[in-house]
């Protein structure tokens, strides 16, 4: 069974500029396409996309010429890029029509959970977002449990746009809040546009403490709200290590995926990959 990864960030300090990882000092060394790969062979990963790392505005065009690079290697796991873009720009349409060039980018990201909540409900923001509704090529969102209402209206404004809706939610695990994030989950759910990314979770739970116990609420919330023709997996390596490593993260998937069909799985795992982001089966 293919297992494809919707979410690698790949690291190199020495390319490209990333400002927050100062804020985090266990991410803040060079975590390597090489490193990742070693491993991600290991457990079963066939397909990858990378996805962006928030670089420095000047380094985004930079960061997809990177993983072009990536692609071009023999034997490369890397599909495409998810590409970081500056929706609230007036350059947002030329930048659009530049990166869509060379069959690189497959999709696109705004980092949103550590902007001011109110940068998607822009005007500008807006209509450039539903300008990807021409391209084919999904947004993937990125936000805390008390943004996701903000998330559901910009949904609302594309709803020509597909969706994707990273990390669960990012519900915080380790305190075992549940609320509101749970009736949020299920509201965005109702939008026939959006996916859930199943990815790296356990940075989430309590790092020394956690067990399946602790994240299958979680995970089991957003696959029963969005079924399984809506969900995909991502490791969000080397963030997952936060909580564990790759290779525990696929395990735990693995396992809590265990009763299910191998429709749903394949589904899950590749299937629904594949159709969002229009990869080469």
């Amino acid at each position: 069974m293919n297992l494809i990864d919707t979410h690698l960030h790949v690291i190199e300090r020495s390319r490209l500029s990333y400002p927050w990882l100062a804020g985090v000092p266990a991410l803040d060394r060079d975590f390597t396409y090489d490193a990742y790969a070693a491993e991600a062979r290991r457990v079963g990963v066939t397909d990858v996309l990378h996805m962006e790392v928030d670089v420095a505005d000047g380094d985004i065009e930079r960061e997809v010429e990177m993983v072009r690079a990536l692609m071009l290697r023999p034997g490369s796991l890397v599909r495409g890029a998810i590409a970081a873009c500056r929706p609230e720009n007036e350059t947002f349409p030329a930048f659009l029509e530049a990166v869509q060039d060379g069959g690189v980018v497959r999709g696109f990201r705004r980092v949103l959970h550590v902007m001011p909540d109110d940068l998607s409900e822009g005007p500008l923001f807006r209509q450039n977002i539903a300008r990807l509704s021409r391209t084919g090529l999904p947004f993937d969102l990125v936000v805390l449990p008390h943004q996701i209402p903000k998330a559901i209206a910009l949904v609302d404004s594309a709803p020509d746009v597909q969706f994707v809706l990273d990390h669960c939610g990012v519900p915080a695990i380790k305190d075992r809040a549940e609320h509101p994030w749970r009736e949020y989950v299920a509201e965005i759910a109702r939008r026939p546009n959006v996916a859930a990314k199943i990815s790296g979770v356990v940075a989430y739970a309590d790092p020394a403490a956690w067990t399946l116990a602790d994240i299958r609420p979680y995970v089991e919330h957003v696959v029963s709200c969005f079924g399984f023709d809506r969900v995909v997996w991502g490791s969000d390596w080397p963030v997952v290590t936060l909580g564990g490593t790759l290779s525990t993260w696929v395990a735990a998937t693995h396992a809590l995926m265990a009763a299910c069909s191998q429709d749903e799985r394949s589904a899950l795992f590749a299937d629904n990959a594949r159709r969002i982001w229009r990869l080469p089966a």
